[in-house]
């Protein structure tokens, strides 16, 4: 394919090419940034992205200016070529050119039309155009660790499933002699990638090269006894075992074998979660649907295995219960872990989890370090889909809304199978994602019996063969409302069956119309029985106590609740309100995921809502969803004081609502655990509150998650939560609100890269501060804007910011504000060179740090100070900071390890190498633990070291 104009190549070296000829880029660093903005063309590339490629995770101080020159350059060699425009945002900087002119993406193209062609020649052509693009090993000549490091991996996986699909079709049309010669050298420098092995072994075998077919396979043996210490897999074995029986399909089953990619024993092992939810036991029939996944999922003669199958069925026909089932059964197939998340399509809050909570969800499930995750969704996709390259994993999607929220969290690698449920029929995915759809069924009659005996017992069941027949005909085969039906029967074991139909003809007769009738959706339609009915049974033999909390569950905004929660909904103490959830639990009208919290079915949470609104009065609930909210704010804000943040406005509360149980949180660990399971519900509650009237609630519960969403860089939920809060704000027209929450806002926006509109948003809070004469939020508005400047470069602009910022400070009486802008200012003067000056600002604020005992505060400004008098060239007193930087750090290891790591670079610099070697061993098991993307170059940074 011929291409006018400019084009770009990344499979070999790096470069602009026209006419033949390569135009640039000169340097390394300069084709890594080019690299980095043709991974994704059309998307804004942040500069901290840009800096990680470059220099890693330390990036230098003049790392913001040298990527603007790089980007200069790069603007001028491309400017005589208006087809590919270098333009910036406040998002990043954006190459926009046709994937027709990047050899990756016209590579990618080719390769996903002949997935879609259904004629083998017409593929194998397509795919060997595709594999033509490749000038060489990818990224070849790019400067930095990371491009090597975490892209080159996914790039030679897919270059190898290429070639693998092509030699597949290649085998088909009986070009076995060619594909022998082509792959014999492969195999020998990949021989433990085992699709490879299998198909030389086919062909061998059509060629009539029995011996030489076994003869690779007994090298391969060997090789993976030798080195991994293991046989090979369970594929290729049978492989080889048809090959000695001397049966003919043995080239066909090879040819088709799906199989794990290459392994390295020097390569340190990722993490292998383990994420599925428990197995339902006893798991009821279904065996029909299990071999279809089975089929659908395994490699077969004619047919690759499909990368994604989706699940779908009305609600509570099972679709979890299979899908999880299935999933623990193949779990051997997939020994590089297992992923699940709710996507939480149809679900209580009405608000189904986004594309990138679940990302980010998958990026610390496989031990992602939050400040190495990147800000965009489209970003995050593309470092889960390079972590997931050359493993075998099972991606578990469950509950999930539509399309465009499961593409961003399908892998790429082809070893890995995403497997979806739904009650859509997601097209989009059969159309361009190449998935495969299972439709579950309602029960027959003859399975509903089963999964009555199975949960009551055969005795039970047989004894009362009419009671059986009657709720199998009543419960219309769906599964959720059988079980149900088993749940009622096990909690009343002495009543006979009969006495649960004769409750549900009563349902069913006049005095049913006590009953509520908002799920009326559910009856004959979406579950094609009438669930209101059945949920009746167990509701009506609930305590009234126990009664009136599942009603009041009705107003909660989220999936699940804490006990103490609970307890500020019923307005009860946390012992009886954990005596009624187990009461509920026990009727199967709750269930506990973990110890402490207690979560319920979509269906259940509606009809709950039904008879809150039937049987208890407008100030009942509104009394109880503001125990509730009081709940959420004073746990949240509570927890949130135990999180040190170095610069915010301090929040005062008016006293909670008698009956509001606050959550036991008394350290910083135990603070990160509770806003650790309780964030996505402090969002649906924030929402909630907004739309029910409670807008003082909305911006103080935002304003009270600060802390932890800006610790954990979860910038994307503060941005939603405070949106929110200003809306709330704005409709009480109370200026303070609005002051709080613009800075918060503002803060989120400068990590995400938005500096224009974080600006502006400062420059309104920084007004409304002085309309309300608060000296405090004025000093904290300016050391945010001064964040703008240093972003810019602006130093001088930055320091008088901080100047102003200390003066207000100082004027309130605010000591802990004043030591920590007096950091800022010794930073500023760093920054303009006025190293002296420096060190005397942050000697002030370490004096008022230990005044105040504000061990961050100290921590932080010991840290800066070592970092001063290493660029100083003073080592030795470099060393000395840190040491005593590194004797708080309020058991945050991260931190910890970042401090130790410039701990050990001091020590080689003074030249007291060997301790400082030892020092970034001691980094790296840290390292290793809580961030083991990082570990690889600091593993090679020891390691040059020698010793």
């Amino acid at each position: 394919m011929t291409v006018e104009g400019v084009e770009f190549r990344l499979l070999g070296p790096v470069g602009a090419w026209h006419a033949g000829r390569r135009l640039g880029p000169a340097t390394p660093q300069h084709r890594t940034v080019l690299a980095m903005l043709l991974l994704e063309p059309g998307r804004p590339v942040p500069v901290a992205r840009l800096q990680t490629a470059l220099w890693g995770s330390e990036p230098p101080e003049s790392s913001r200016n040298a990527v603007q020159g790089h980007i200069s350059r790069l603007r001028r060699l491309l400017a005589p070529f208006p087809e590919a425009a270098l333009t910036t945002s406040a998002r990043g900087y954006c190459l926009t050119a046709g994937r027709d002119r990047v050899d990756l993406h016209r590579f990618r193209d080719l390769v996903r039309d002949a997935g879609g062609e259904p004629d083998p020649a017409r593929a194998a052509d397509l795919l060997r155009a595709a594999l033509t693009l490749w000038q060489g090993p990818p990224l070849a000549d790019v400067a930095g660790r990371w491009l090597p490091d975490v892209v080159l991996p996914g790039l030679e996986e897919e270059r190898l499933a290429a070639l693998e699909r092509r030699v597949a079709l290649d085998l088909r049309q009986g070009r076995h002699q060619e594909v022998a010669a082509e792959l014999t050298p492969l195999v020998g420098e990949n021989p433990l990638r085992e699709r490879l092995v299998s198909l030389l072994m086919t062909a061998l075998l059509r060629g009539d090269h029995r011996t030489e077919a076994l003869a690779v396979f007994r090298g391969v043996r060997r090789r993976f006894a030798e080195e991994l210490g293991i046989e090979p897999g369970e594929e290729l074995q049978r492989l080889h075992q048809a090959i000695l029986a001397g049966r003919e399909e043995a080239s066909a089953r090879g040819a088709a074998s799906a199989v794990k990619g290459p392994i390295s024993p020097s390569t340190p092992q990722p993490a292998v979660p383990r994420h599925l939810p428990p197995d339902t036991e006893p798991f009821t029939a279904r065996q029909d649907e299990l071999a279809a996944l089975d089929r659908l999922t395994a490699p077969g003669p004619d047919q690759a295995p499909a990368p994604c199958v989706v699940v779908t069925g009305t609600g509570g026909v099972g679709k979890t219960t299979l899908a999880v089932h299935w999933a623990h059964r193949a779990r051997d197939r997939f020994p590089d872990g297992q992923l699940y998340v709710n996507l939480q399509g149809y679900g209580p809050t009405h608000a189904a989890r986004s594309p990138a909570e679940a990302v980010r969800l998958f990026l610390d499930a496989l031990q992602v370090p939050p400040e190495l995750i990147p800000a965009t969704l489209d970003a995050q996709a593309g470092l889960y889909r390079s972590l997931l390259a050359g493993r075998r994993m099972l991606i578990l999607l469950d509950n999930a809304l539509d399309a465009d929220q499961v593409r961003p969290l399908l892998p790429s690698a082809p070893g890995c199978l995403a497997l979806i449920t739904s009650r859509a029929e997601l097209t989009g995915l059969v159309a361009a994602e190449g998935a495969r759809t299972l439709s579950l069924r309602l029960f027959s009659p003859a399975e509903s019996r089963e999964l009555l005996a199975r949960r009551l017992g055969k005795d039970k069941v047989g004894a009362e063969p009419q009671a059986v027949d009657d709720i199998v005909s009543r419960c219309a085969g769906l599964p959720l409302a059988l079980s149900i039906v088993a749940a009622r029967a096990h909690t009343r074991p002495a009543f006979p069956l009969r006495a649960l139909i004769t409750g549900l003809e009563e349902a069913d007769g006049p005095e049913a119309g006590d009953e509520p009738g908002n799920l009326d959706v559910f009856d004959g339609g979406d579950t094609g029985t009438n669930l209101r009915t059945v949920f009746s049974w167990s509701y009506r033999a609930l305590t009234p106590d126990a009664a009136r909390l599942f009603r009041l569950k009705g107003l909660l905004p989220a999936p699940e609740i804490s006990t103490s929660a609970a307890a500020s909904l019923a307005g009860v103490t946390v012992r009886e309100a954990r005596r009624l959830l187990t009461e509920l639990t026990r009727a199967n009208l709750a269930a506990e995921p973990s110890p402490g919290r207690y979560g319920w079915h979509d269906l259940l949470r509606a009809y709950a809502e039904e008879l809150t609104l039937l049987h208890d009065s407008d100030g009942e609930r509104r009394e109880a969803l503001h125990r509730l909210l009081d709940h959420y704010l004073h746990s949240a804000h509570l927890g949130d004081g135990l999180l040190e943040m170095l610069h915010r406005v301090p929040l005062t509360l008016p006293g909670p609502r008698p009956g509001v149980v606050v959550a036991r949180i008394t350290d910083r660990a135990q603070s990160l655990a509770w806003f650790g399971r309780e964030h996505r519900t402090l969002l649906a509650a924030i929402r909630h509150a907004a739309r029910a009237g409670f807008d003082a609630h909305a911006w103080q519960l935002a304003c009270a998650c600060w802390g932890f969403l800006s610790q954990e860089g979860r910038s994307d939920d503060q941005v939603a939560m405070y949106r929110t809060a200003l809306e709330a704000a704005l409709r009480l027209a109370d200026p303070a609100a609005q002051a709080h929450v613009r800075v918060g806002l503002a803060q989120a926006l400068i990590r995400l890269g938005q500096d224009g509109t974080s600006g502006a948003h400062l420059s309104q809070a920084l007004a409304l501060f002085r309309t309300l004469d608060d000296p405090v939020g004025q000093g904290v508005c300016l050391t945010y804007l001064s964040v703008l400047e240093d972003r810019q470069g602006r130093y001088a602009e930055g320091l008088a910011l901080c100047e102003e910022a200390l003066r207000l400070h100082r004027s309130a009486g605010d000591r802990a504000g004043e030591g920590r802008v007096l950091n800022n200012v010794g930073w500023f003067h760093a920054r303009l060179g006025a190293y002296g000056e420096a060190l005397r600002r942050c000697e002030e604020a370490l004096l008022i740090h230990r005044e105040l005992d504000d061990e961050p505060g100290e921590s932080a400004t010991l840290d800066s100070m070592g970092y001063i008098h290493h660029l100083l060239g003073q080592y030795e007193e470099a060393i000395a900071y840190y040491l005593r930087s590194l004797s708080w750090r309020g058991g945050n290891r991260a931190l910890g390890a970042r401090t130790l790591q410039r701990l050990g670079e001091a020590q080689v610099a003074a030249g007291r190498v060997a301790e400082g070697r030892r020092t970034l061993g001691r980094a790296l098991d840290l390292v290793a633990e809580l961030a083991p993307g990082d570990a690889g170059a600091l593993r090679a940074r020891i390691d040059g070291l020698g010793g």
